[in-house]
C-alpha cells in the first residue's frame, strides 16, 4: 500500500506521528513551500527565512536516512500556491492509496486536512500529534464543566500530571509561579551570557535571498540573520540556555 505523507513546515521531527509504523519503500513523504502560508499575514522577513530554511535543512536529513521525498520549493513554477493544491498535484504525481498525516497546529490548516479525504476521494487518516504533553482530549475532560479556562490552573495541573518543577507533589520553592517577581526590572547580570550564533550555510544564504526577492515590502530586516535552523544546532542553543549562569541560578533560587 502507498501512502503519501505531508509534512508541514512546524512538524520537523523524526518523531511525527504520520511517520509511525510506515516502511520507507512504500512511502512519499511530501513537503510544501506554499505562497499562502507566507502571505496570509505579512510574517517578518526573518520568520519566513528561519521557516524556509529549517524545512530544507529537514529535508536534506529525512533524504539522507533513506525516506523518498517530494519537496515542492516556494519558486517552482508549477507551485499552487496551498496546502490543498499542492496535495492534490502530489497525488496525481505518485497515485498513493492513501493519506496520512500529523494533525495541524492551525485552525484554519486543520479545516484544509479534514476536508481532503472528500476532495481527493481517498482515506485521509488525520493523527494526533503526539509532540505535547497534553491531549485534545485531556484537555477537553480538564476544561469540562468550568466557568473560566484561566491558563494558571491548567499549568498546574500539567506540572502535576508529569512532576516538573515539583517537590514531593508541591511546587518547587513553594510557589506555583513567581510571575509578580518577573515584573521587577531583570539583574544588572540576566544577559552576560548570549545566544549562540550560527553562520548561514549555503541552504539558509539561498533561502535569504528567495526572502529578499519576494517579499520585499514585509516588515524587518534579514540582516544578522543568525539562527539555529537544523537541528543539531537548535539543540546545542538550548544546551547553552539551559547552562546559562543566570537560568541555573534562577532555578537554584526556586528550588532552595
Amino acid at each position: 500500500m502507498k501512502t503519501l505523507v505531508p509534512v508541514l513546515g512546524d512538524q520537523l521531527s523524526f518523531d511525527l506521528s504520520s511517520l509511525a509504523g510506515l516502511k520507507q519503500s512504500q512511502t512519499v513523504l511530501l513537503m510544501m513551500e506554499v505562497a499562502q502560508e507566507t502571505t496570509y499575514v505579512r510574517h517578518h522577513k526573518k520568520k519566513i527565512a528561519y521557516i524556509l530554511s529549517a524545512m530544507r535543512q529537514h529535508a536534506k536529513a529525512l533524504s539522507k536516512a533513506g525516506w523518498t521525498l517530494d519537496y515542492i520549493h516556494l519558486e517552482d513554477p508549477e507551485n499552487s500556491g496551498s496546502f490543498t493544491g499542492e496535495v492534490a498535484r502530489a497525488i496525481n504525481r505518485h497515485r498513493p492509496d492513501r493519506v496520512i498525516v500529523t494533525e495541524a497546529g492551525e485552525w484554519r490548516v486543520a479545516a484544509m486536512l479534514e476536508s481532503w479525504e472528500t476532495l481527493f476521494g481517498l482515506p485521509v487518516e488525520v493523527r494526533s500529534d503526539t509532540r505535547f504533553l497534553c491531549t485534545h482530549s485531556e484537555f477537553e475532560e480538564w476544561a469540562d464543566g468550568r466557568r473560566e479556562l484561566t491558563m494558571e490552573f491548567f499549568y498546574r495541573a500539567m506540572r502535576r500530571k508529569t512532576g516538573l518543577l515539583l517537590d514531593e507533589g508541591k511546587p518547587a520553592g513553594g510557589r506555583w509561579n513567581y510571575d509578580k517577581d518577573n515584573r521587577k526590572p531583570a539583574d544588572a547580570d540576566l544577559f552576560m551570557t548570549r545566544p549562540l550564533r550560527f553562520k548561514p550555510d549555503s541552504i539558509t544564504r539561498e533561502v535569504l535571498a528567495l526572502v529578499a526577492e519576494r517579499f520585499p515590502d514585509h516588515p524587518g530586516s534579514l540582516d544578522d540573520f543568525d539562527y539555529a535552523v537544523t537541528a543539531a544546532d537548535a539543540r546545542r542553543q538550548a544546551d547553552h540556555f539551559s547552562n546559562a549562569p543566570f537560568l541555573i541560578s534562577a532555578v537554584t533560587k526556586m528550588r532552595c
